[in-house]
């Protein structure tokens, strides 16, 4: 007989992957679920990123929740607040967020020494929380960097990061200089250029930037989904198998891989040519990298926009900030009164600001110490009862991770049933299991459309944050958990 019907869950995050691992417990039964947010409100990166046509570069029939079908999105490629809107929504009518507890920044999660099954979850403020299973779900792209060049404090004027936009600074006619041109930038400088007098964007390597099919729903569509609810399935469908191609020519794993990714060139150079008439520019433009190595980027505003008279592109390193500008490699100091950075996230910095103390007091960050990795992105032998949502190895480089994120919360779910439903107390991944997964991970990597560049994806010699196949792999991998790989106690 079981020793206790419902395990205690706690939950750290509430956005897409928090949320949803909670609606996966709920459905299988389990009740007791605490969802713990550091910020003031769900919705994960879609309450942080609030910066100018903040938008998804996946279609919105696809980058939503199976189990919440929308069919009022307002055009293709929903924007931030049409998105934010949505996850709030849908998680209140599923029950979702009266299970948060906002303002508690997680700082530490400890095995119990003791039982070597109970962990003790604790807040910036002192407030512990007991838990039999803890769900990781803080996401890769929630720790904003900002690189540490030589006097980056000492300029005078508003500086901040793309993620922590500062909607009091007026940016009517002031010099901005943009740091970065990764997929953040490549939205806020076209919501921007037409307000500021001048604009230097700071390159240090040229994005693939490729059409971006979007489109505004009209009342037709909305009236077609409303009398034929079949039609939003179907656009799901196509836009998922269509997204798959782009997955596996990524991951290397068909014959024509290098055919579809020339495609996708041809298309980013037709539209290069298109849309910046002056050479000099184009040249500047060109990535030195085969292209897929880094994120493939959508947009129809961004070329137009760095053509503008007013803007200019410096692809000279940035040497230094100071009080005044930007100074480049070449010793040019570019004059801006605001400094906007567009750098991106510490994608491999798994729980960076979390600190797990697994069993026999082993830390996680220690074990990770080379790079991040987990069983099917979730699990890490010495810490039992312990699982990630959005984990080492789960990211794509093209497709939907709402797809990725819902197969991790039923995997997680199916264990939490199981420790309600036995006498088991205790789950934890084999070792064997976990190299192998491992060792698997990072030979398909090795040949993969990633390798060969710097970029996000990379920590040192090791790939730790991209999927080498497709959505639907995965999905059939985690779809019924395989209790030989995990040892229960």
């Amino acid at each position: 007989m079981s020793t206790h019907t419902s395990p205690r869950v706690v939950i750290i995050g509430a956005g897409f992957g928090g949320l949803g691992a909670a609606r996966a417990l709920k459905e299988q039964g389990i009740t007791d679920i605490t969802v713990l947010e550091l910020a003031d409100g769900v919705g994960g990166v879609w309450r942080d990123n609030t910066y100018p046509d903040a938008a998804c570069d996946v279609p919105s029939p696809l980058y939503s929740w199976s189990w919440a079908i929308n069919p009022a999105w307002g055009r293709r490629y929903s924007k931030q607040p049409e998105i934010l809107a949505y996850l709030r929504q849908a998680a209140e009518r599923e029950g979702l967020t009266d299970l948060v507890v906002t303002g508690a920044a997680v700082v530490s999660c400890v095995l119990s020494p003791d039982d070597q099954t109970t962990w003790t979850v604790t807040t910036a403020d002192g407030t512990a929380y007991e838990a039999d299973l803890v769900v990781s779900a803080v996401g890769q792209l929630s720790n904003p960097v900002i690189p540490s060049f030589p006097g980056a404090d000492t300029f005078v004027g508003p500086a901040f990061h793309s993620a922590q936009w500062r909607h009091d600074v007026d940016l009517s006619g002031k010099r901005v200089a943009v740091i970065g041109t990764g997929a953040s930038a490549i939205q806020f400088v076209p919501g921007i250029v037409d307000d500021v007098s001048a604009m230097t964007v700071f390159q240090r390597s040229a994005p693939y930037v490729v059409p971006k099919p979007d489109q505004a729903y009209q009342g037709r569509h909305h009236r077609a989904f409303e009398k034929w609810p079949r039609l939003l399935d179907v656009e799901r469908g196509v836009t998922f198998r269509l997204t798959e191609l782009l997955n596996a020519a990524l991951g290397g794993q068909v014959k024509w891989s290098k055919a579809l990714l020339a495609t996708v060139g041809a298309a980013w150079k037709l539209h290069l040519r298109r849309q910046v008439k002056d050479a000099s520019l184009r040249a500047k433009l060109v990535p030195d990298y085969d292209i897929g190595c880094k994120r493939i980027l959508f947009s129809n505003d961004w070329y137009p926009a760095i053509a503008r008279e007013h803007v200019d592109v410096v692809t000279e390193r940035v040497a230094a900030v100071e009080p005044n500008g930007v100074r480049d490699a070449a010793g040019v100091l570019h004059e801006a009164d605001v400094l906007i950075w567009g750098t991106g996230f510490a994608a491999t910095a798994f729980l960076a600001d979390v600190a797990v103390t697994g069993q026999d007091g082993a830390d996680l960050h220690d074990a990770w110490a080379d790079g991040a990795r987990a069983h099917l992105g979730m699990a890490v032998p010495g810490f039992p009862n312990f699982f990630a949502i959005y984990g080492p190895n789960t990211n794509l480089g093209g497709s939907s991770i709402i797809n990725m994120m819902e197969a991790q919360a039923a995997y997680v779910a199916q264990v939490a049933r199981r420790l309600a439903d036995s006498d088991a107390r205790r789950v934890e991944v084999r070792a064997d299991v976990y190299d192998a997964y491992d060792a698997e991970m990072q030979t398909r990597l090795s040949s993969t459309a990633w390798t060969g560049c710097e970029s996000w994806y990379v920590d040192g010699p090791r790939i730790t944050t991209n999927w080498p196949g497709k959505v639907s792999e995965y999905q059939q991998r985690t779809a019924t958990v395989d209790w030989s790989e995990l040892t229960l106690t």
